[in-house]
C-alpha cells in the first residue's frame, strides 16, 4: 500500500484465483512494472475449476513463475466452499442477503496471505497483491481495507528480513474502494480477457457457471453496468 513506483523488475507475489478480480490485480501488478510471481492455493474448494483458470490468467498476463500450492481446508469445513453445505442461489442480486454469507472461508485470506508472505521473504520481495474489494462484494470481513491494513502491520514484524531491515512488505489492494464494474474496466484497459477467468462457486459437472450464486451475480452485475455480456457465461 506504499507510494511509489519499484525499480524495473521488481519481484512481487500476487495472489490468483483465477477469478476476476485477482486477474485484474495481476495486471496491474505487471503493468507497474513489477516482475509477478503468481501465486494459487488448491484449498480443497468445490470450485476447484478456478485453479485452472488462474494457470490460464498467469500465463496470459505474463507471471514470471506461477505455483499452486495444495493445502486441504476441508479437514475444518466452516464453509459452502470446503463441505457439504448447498451454496446459495438467488434469481437477482437484489436478493443478495446482508451479513456474512456461508460462502465465507474460516482466515482464508490470513491463511493465503501468510503463505504469500513467506514466498515474497525467499524472493527478497517486498510487495504482495491480492484483488480484494469491499464494494460489490460477498461481505467476507477478510476482504475490508482494515484487514489488509492489519496484515501489512503485522507482517513487518513476522519476518527476518523485516527485523533486520531488508524488507519493508507493502501488502497492495489495487480494488478496495472499486466497484465490480470498475474493476472490469480497469482489467479491460489492461488487456484482461475475463473468458479465461472463473469466478462462480457452484459450477456444473463440466465447469460452467451456474450464474446464480453470489459470486456469478455480483459478476454479472459489473459487467451489466458497462452495458456488456459476461464472457466466461456459455
Amino acid at each position: 500500500m506504499g507510494p511509489g513506483r519499484p525499480a524495473a523488475g521488481s519481484p512481487a507475489v500476487v495472489l490468483v484465483s483465477g477469478g476476476l478480480d485477482s486477474a485484474t490485480a495481476l495486471a496491474i501488478a505487471v503493468s507497474e512494472g513489477y516482475q509477478a510471481h503468481a501465486l494459487s492455493f488448491d484449498y480443497g474448494q468445490r470450485h476447484r475449476v478456478e485453479i485452472d483458470a488462474a494457470r490460464r490468467v498467469a500465463a496470459s498476463l505474463g507471471a514470471a513463475r506461477h505455483v499452486v500450492l495444495t493445502i486441504d481446508l476441508r479437514a475444518f469445513g466452516g464453509s459452502a466452499l470446503t463441505s457439504d453445505v448447498p451454496v446459495p442461489h438467488h434469481d437477482r442480486v437484489e436478493d443478495l442477503p446482508t451479513g456474512i454469507p456461508v460462502t465465507y472461508v474460516p482466515a482464508r485470506n490470513t491463511v493465503f496471505l501468510s503463505f504469500s508472505l513467506a514466498w515474497a521473504e525467499t524472493l527478497g520481495a517486498s510487495d504482495i497483491f491480492i484483488g480484494v474489494n469491499a464494494l460489490d462484494y460477498s461481505g467476507y470481513p477478510d476482504c475490508r481495507p482494515e484487514f489488509i491494513a492489519a496484515f501489512e502491520a503485522m507482517a513487518n514484524l513476522a519476518t527476518k528480513a523485516a527485523v533486520e531491515g531488508s524488507q519493508q512488505v507493502r501488502v497492495h489492494a489495487p480494488l478496495a474502494h472499486l466497484t465490480k464494474a470498475q474493476i472490469i474496466e480497469r482489467g479491460l484497459v489492461l488487456g484482461v480477457d475475463y473468458s479465461l477467468t472463473h469466478s462462480c462457486y457452484d459450477p456444473g459437472p463440466e465447469g460452467r457457471p451456474c450464474g446464480t450464486c453470489d459470486s456469478c451475480l455480483l459478476r454479472q452485475k459489473g459487467f451489466a453496468e458497462l452495458n456488456l455480456v459476461d464472457p466466461a457465461l456459455p
